[in-house]
């Protein structure tokens, strides 16, 4: 099929997202797909408010329309709400076409963190609008379904992820040269992220926060003792990883938690809150420890093996992820004569 993947989540930014899509364009193409991935690259773009690591692209809509007219795809998915989402879903529901969705990030609590004054329930009627004109939209595990559901948002497939575990794999090395163990955080550093819960436990040896973002500089300068690297990409994030006696993962909000599942592929079990993301990626006892009582946890991790961990992320493959996202597209058969033969519409434009 000939696949076009709209996100306005896309690099310089290093998340969840952005490695998801990175591994499932691989695979889609190895599997004999053709890809169109439509992201802010090369476009116009100003800073998100108070996120400003996240670009948002201005007047996207003549950029969207042209590339799918050009592509002329078999299936749209849209990954994100930002603009290139919007015009993505504008052009499909202008021209009949079917389209799915993801949903990968709560956005709705996120804004509340910075403007409390802003309703969650603005935020959730959005979604409900915007996800309610796909044909299907994927995520990542049962609870956010059930999450989703009781928001009103329906017509929910699963779409999993995968591991690198060629990359993310135990080392024998020594890495870091600080005293042991090392409790290890890697992701963005920001409010949503509640670091500080991790930052202000009593635990042996050092703390590490591998990554970067707006809460940095208040949080080195508040917690001096801990060791903050900014981002690490490939062989170093995964050194880094590996060199981890445990993974402290102190976010109450994530829909998952890729990195977690990388931790456990290097070996490393992973202490967490019993919230949404952890609990559809820990055991219990097996590959990390959940609990209210995050210095508990992280305790407790330390005691456990690295082979069940790495055991428990060999079983996460991107080729099984990519194949899920394929079953869940919604195939634009037959195709549309509006989509044969374009004509400009300026209110796209937008």
């Amino acid at each position: 099929m000939r696949i076009a993947i709209v996100t306005d989540a896309w690099y310089p930014q290093i998340n969840g997202v952005v490695t998801a899509l990175t591994h499932t364009r691989r695979e889609l193409e190895r599997m004999g797909h053709e890809v169109d991935l439509i992201t802010p690259e090369g476009a116009r773009s100003v800073p998100m408010p108070t996120y400003a690591e996240i670009r948002l692209t201005l007047r996207p809509g003549k950029r969207v329309r042209t590339r799918l007219e050009a592509f002329e795809p078999d299936a749209v998915h849209i990954v994100t709400e930002g603009p290139l989402g919007l015009s993505a879903r504008a052009f499909c529901q202008r021209h009949g076409l079917p389209f799915t969705s993801s949903f990968h990030t709560r956005f709705p609590e996120y804004i509340q963190m910075r403007l409390p004054f802003v309703p969650l329930e603005w935020g959730y009627g959005f979604l409900r609008w915007f996800h309610g004109g796909a044909v299907r939209t994927m995520v990542t595990n049962q609870i956010m379904e059930q999450e989703l559901a009781a928001q009103g948002i329906n017509d929910l497939a699963r779409w999993s992820r995968g591991v690198d575990t060629e990359l993310f794999r135990p080392r024998d090395e020594a890495f870091l040269p600080e005293a042991g163990p090392i409790f290890m955080y890697v992701g963005r550093v920001a409010v949503e992220k509640n670091l500080e819960d991790f930052l202000r436990l009593n635990l042996p040896g050092t703390k590490y926060v591998v990554g970067d973002g707006p809460a940095r500089a208040s949080l080195e300068a508040r917690y001096p003792e801990a060791v903050f690297t900014g981002f690490q990409t490939g062989e170093d994030l995964a050194r880094h990883l590996a060199a981890a006696d445990v993974f402290v993962f102190p976010s109450r909000t994530d829909t998952l938690g890729l990195v977690m599942y990388e931790a456990m592929a290097c070996g490393v079990p992973v202490a967490a809150y019993p919230v949404q993301g952890p609990c559809s990626v820990v055991t219990p006892g097996v590959t990390g420890h959940l609990d209210e009582d995050l210095e508990q946890a992280a305790r407790a991790a330390l005691e456990l093996e690295p082979g069940p961990c790495r055991e428990a992320a060999q079983a996460k493959s991107w080729r099984r992820a990519t194949e899920e996202f394929v079953t869940n597209l919604a195939p634009i058969h037959p195709r549309p004569m509006t989509l044969l033969n374009p004509t400009v519409n300026s209110s796209e434009d937008g």
